[in-house]
């Protein structure tokens, strides 16, 4: 019996501003080109992966976090805390902020969302609104009733490999033309700040949720700054991109056979090539928990991973 490593079926989710690059780069078979999110591991309501281990079949993630708390180091979370997305902006995001832990529990019955954006592909001219130049709520609300946009929101430019830190309270935006993984806290809560004036198919705008995005935003904008910890074993290079009390976030590229010793549920992404891990087959768009019963594991190929662990075990 496998318990030592964990595959999900990805959930597919149709968006206003999705298109079909999740198929052209990650092979997925898709029903639809309108596909903005795979939910690659995610034990969320909204979506909870299906585990394909033939041992755990009729299992969702949800299911396995509450029963089996063994492979994932007794962690007591009510719910389990980290989702891992893939998002395929084929048009721009609506601006966007996410509430914290206090926030989104008192009023939405949801985790905060803290996220940050590991960047696959992007158009040339792609970009993302990362925060605003309001000083003050009043002048960040006074800019918001006369729609000076373009004033207050702050654009960067960003191409493939960059990565981007958007902790709760950040006003933010996918531009068109990006592609990005995204680790975020297991919510699916966000406020609406502004949409373009979009409509749907049926001529609807989407809801707005400005008074709420007023009282979650940060103001002033703080410009989080990145740092990454890179370390090589052989010709093995490990990046830590993020770490903070949510998640721990790191890019592993393998060249070469190698062993590494583990001690914490690991969720993994391979985001390039292929390999294996512990003798099993691996492949660019395959989504996998490495459990906390495996003490070392053996990578072999030529491949990429986008890992994760939670930030601290509750």
């Amino acid at each position: 019996m496998n318990d030592t490593i964990v595959f999900l079926k990805p959930i597919f989710q149709e968006r206003i501003w999705g298109g079909n690059r999740l198929s052209k780069i990650f092979n997925y078979n898709l029903t639809s080109d309108k596909i903005g999110e795979c939910w690659g591991i995610s034990a969320h309501k909204n979506g909870d992966c299906e585990i394909t281990n033939p041992e755990y079949s009729g299992y969702t993630l949800s299911k396995l976090f509450e029963e089996r708390k063994d492979l994932f180091n007794n962690d007591q979370s009510k719910e389990f805390p980290l989702l891992i997305k893939l998002l395929d902006a084929n048009t721009s995001l609506s601006v966007q902020v996410h509430p914290d832990d206090e926030y989104a529990l008192k009023y939405e019955n949801d985790l905060g969302k803290n996220e940050c954006w590991y960047v696959l592909d992007a158009n040339e001219d792609a970009f993302v609104i990362y925060g605003h130049i309001a000083k003050t709520e009043v002048e960040f609300r006074s800019m918001i009733e006369q729609g000076k946009w373009d004033d207050l929101l702050i654009k960067k430019h960003v191409k493939k490999g960059d990565f981007i830190n958007v902790p709760a309270g950040t006003i933010h935006a996918l531009g068109a033309g990006l592609l990005i993984l995204e680790t975020q806290q297991s919510s699916d809560t966000t406020y609406r700040l502004y949409d373009y004036d979009r409509t749907d198919d049926k001529g609807n705008k989407r809801q707005l949720h400005i008074e709420e995005s007023i009282r979650v935003s940060t103001i002033p904008h703080v410009e989080k700054q990145v740092h990454f910890d890179v370390h090589t074993m052989g010709d093995n290079t490990f990046t830590k991109l993020v770490k903070n009390e949510f998640f721990i976030v790191e890019k592993w590229d393998i060249k070469t056979s190698v062993t590494l010793n583990h001690n914490l549920y690991r969720l993994c992404s391979v985001i390039d090539g292929t390999g294996k891990i512990n003798g099993l087959k691996i492949k660019k768009g395959d989504h996998f928990i490495i459990t906390s019963l495996l003490n070392e594991f053996t990578l072999e190929g030529d491949f990429s991973l986008i890992t994760s662990t939670v930030g601290s075990i509750k």
